[in-house]
């Protein structure tokens, strides 16, 4: 077994505010070593949101967890210089905001490539460096609206509103980043040059939402050159999910005991398994379908049928039946409900509340034989000023008092009341 997690002995320097401080927790879980750098008032992500856990928000003691925090104020020349040296340290600067705000305090690329020049840069932010939105204050429901991945509902009342929906930028943007800085600092390592990312919430939004979307592109073209598939006779269908509507052999059905289970035999093989498992060989004989991608679409008979013959079983029972029967067929949990199915509960472990001050899911990322390192509780403003300085620098408590005299560390006091001035992404 491996004697250092993954990404041990990779340091990272934060500047962040709110959501998009998620960029580096995935390298957290994997092992590196993040150190996030906050003004004196602190980031009030930890305010933010709900719920609000023992006076702390959620978001902050998930997103935030394992980190150290130091508070610097980086209008100071004083704090400017010592953020230099601690990138003297480190391998990576993360800016966590809206685009520039380092710049425009000493400490952007350019500035820092300069005393470190193999440094990565990289900066995530709503709408990225470019573009008529840049400037544009948003939060992160905004780069899935953006993106068309949710659309307004209106209730009774004529009033509209955002329907429930999984957040999609917010959760993609910090997974690219994080795939982003990890290819820049294996470049770094191995050619000494420094590199400079950027993302965008937004475009990750977009991006994982490509199959939509290049759908539609593709039906620019004339449909003699671009069709639907052979099961529906090359008629074309609506992208995505929304061409599933009218399915039956790729349909949601309720089971005996009221759940909902997903039916997905859209292979002829599956859809002969299927109708053997459950006695009605008559039905393949009668609608054999295609030998790929048929969901019957449209044959309400069928669905019937299906609708009927799904009501005899539990939802457990059905899924137990796929597994012995070989044809596919999923539960339909809810973000509620999820943590009870014994497949989440066999692949994921919690955190618990003593240790990180909330329930809080681990990496899904998995070593074979290995165990990823646990996490600290997310820090408090500027509780690690002092460690941070004395382990990266090697400054005792007498260099400590003299950067705070001059108006650094956030003054006397850590935690002072003096506000850092930096702007949200």
């Amino acid at each position: 077994m491996p004697t250092h997690a993954p990404l041990h002995g990779i340091r990272i320097l934060e500047v962040s505010a709110l959501g998009p401080a998620a960029i580096t927790l995935p390298l957290i879980d994997l092992g590196a070593e993040v150190i996030k750098v906050e003004p004196p008032a602190g980031d009030y992500i930890r305010e933010m949101t709900w719920p609000i856990v023992e006076g702390v928000s959620l978001m902050h003691l998930h997103v935030n967890r394992g980190k150290r925090s130091i508070v610097m104020d980086l209008r100071s020349e004083e704090d400017v210089a010592t953020f230099k040296e601690l990138v003297q340290t480190c391998d990576v600067v993360v800016e966590a905001m809206r685009p520039g705000g380092l710049a425009r305090r000493g400490v952007g690329y350019a500035d820092l490539v300069a005393v470190k020049p193999d440094i990565v840069f990289c900066t995530i932010s709503g709408y990225g460096m470019t573009g008529p939105y840049q400037n544009l204050p948003a939060h992160g429901v905004a780069f899935d609206t953006w993106a068309g991945i949710v659309s307004p509902q209106v209730n009774e009342d004529g009033f509209a509103y955002l329907p429930e929906h999984a957040s999609m930028g917010i959760h993609a943007g910090p997974l690219f980043g994080a795939l982003g800085i990890m290819a820049a600092v294996l470049r770094a390592k191995t050619t000494g040059e420094g590199s400079f990312l950027e993302i965008a919430q937004s475009d990750a939004a977009a991006a994982m939402d490509w199959y939509r979307s290049e759908t539609w592109k593709a039906y620019e073209r004339p449909e003699s050159e671009v069709t639907g598939n052979k099961s529906d006779d090359y008629e074309r269908r609506e992208p995505g999910t929304a061409g599933m509507i009218e399915g039956v052999r790729y349909q949601v059905y309720e089971a005996k005991d009221g759940r909902y289970v997903l039916f997905m035999a859209s292979e002829q093989a599956f859809w002969k398994n299927f109708c053997e498992a459950v006695g009605r060989p008559e039905l393949f004989e009668r609608w054999p379908g295609s030998k790929y991608a048929d969901h019957a679409r449209g044959n309400l008979e069928l669905r019937a049928e299906l609708r009927d013959i799904f009501r005899t079983r539990t939802a457990v029972e059905w899924i137990d039946c796929g597994v012995d029967q070989n044809f596919p067929v999923a539960p339909v949990n809810s973000p509620k409900t999820i943590a009870e199915d014994p497949q989440f509960q066999d692949r994921f472990h919690w955190y618990p509340v003593e240790q990180l001050g909330a329930e809080q899911l681990g990496s899904p990322i998995k070593f074979a034989g290995e165990a990823l390192p646990v996490p600290s509780h997310a820090p408090t403003v500027g509780q690690h000023t002092d460690e941070v300085l004395a382990d990266l620098l090697g400054w005792d408590a007498a260099r400590i008092a003299t950067s705070r005299a001059k108006g650094g560390l956030g003054g006397p006091t850590p935690g002072g009341p003096t506000p850092g001035g930096l702007t949200p992404g």
